[in-house]
């Protein structure tokens, strides 16, 4: 708990980049309830830093990357305020979204707040496809927050492991897939990832677990998440989560790890 009770709690944004300036204003502008808001850069070539610093934003460069958690944890030590709420640079919160967030902040809470996403993809809001199951932890109050662990999927190490948690109604809007070339892009970093990772946990690869966990992946968005109900750009969104997970399994076979080490990067 906060324990200045007569001080309004306090809201930090931080977002990570890498090469976003097509995007990263509209994020900040969405971010601009927040009493400080704050960019990790990871080495942008573009005009991602230059945006985030005439929007406002505190702006941070570390081009030495050692992983999304090592990023996260070097957000945190530039942190001035009671809450941090972490933004990817493709996501944007809905007004609805926004007021649950200050709304939780208000009430001096240390539990852990989760959101669902909304998927935009190929130009598209994937609105009728159900939630993710499980949701993102994204909100913390700066008490309970130690650090983050992990590669890709990272997650938060809390000072007090049985903080409840709790879950937002309203939805990110995550443009995860606005082109096919991009999608592809995007595929290639998070199975390369994704292999590092479980070369790490000592899992075996192979074309057969791979085509295995696509088909079931396949299924479960485009059937029982209802992606089906979304048209072409949900199938293609589909699609491109299911290759992911095919070429993880593929790559942790057929790549050596030495060089797959080297690309955990943005």
């Amino acid at each position: 708990m906060i324990e200045d009770q007569d001080k309004k709690p306090t809201l930090c944004i931080g977002i990570l980049t890498l090469n976003e300036e097509r995007r990263i204003a509209a994020c900040i502008d969405n971010a601009g309830f927040a009493d400080q808001i704050i960019v990790i850069d990871s080495g942008s070539t573009d005009r991602t830093c230059e945006i985030a610093t005439e929007k406002g934003a505190e702006v941070h460069r570390y081009a030495d990357w050692q992983g999304f958690a090592v990023q996260r944890n070097r957000l945190l030590e530039h942190v001035r305020t009671d809450y941090i709420f972490f933004l990817d640079a493709d996501e944007t919160i809905p007004a609805p979204l926004r007021q649950e967030i200050q709304q939780a902040v208000e009430t001096r809470s240390e539990a852990v707040w989760k959101v669902f996403w909304e998927q935009v993809a190929f130009g598209t809001p994937l609105t009728r496809m159900t939630k993710v199951a499980g949701g993102v932890r994204r909100l913390f109050a700066m008490t309970n927050i130690l650090r983050y662990e992990g590669v890709v999927h990272e997650h938060a190490i809390l000072r007090n492991p049985d903080t409840p948690e709790r879950a937002f109604k309203g939805r990110l809007l995550h443009h995860s897939r606005e082109t096919v070339y991009g999608s592809l892009l995007k595929l290639a970093q998070y199975a390369q990832l994704g292999a590092v990772r479980r070369a790490q946990a000592g899992k075996k690869g192979g074309i057969r677990r791979g085509l295995a966990s696509a088909l079931m992946n396949f299924v479960r968005f485009y059937f029982f998440r209802k992606g089906f109900l979304c048209g072409g750009p949900g199938f293609l969104f589909c699609l491109v989560v299911s290759l992911e997970c095919f070429f993880r399994y593929a790559i942790l076979k057929y790549d050596p790890m030495s060089e797959n080490a080297d690309v955990v990067k943005r």
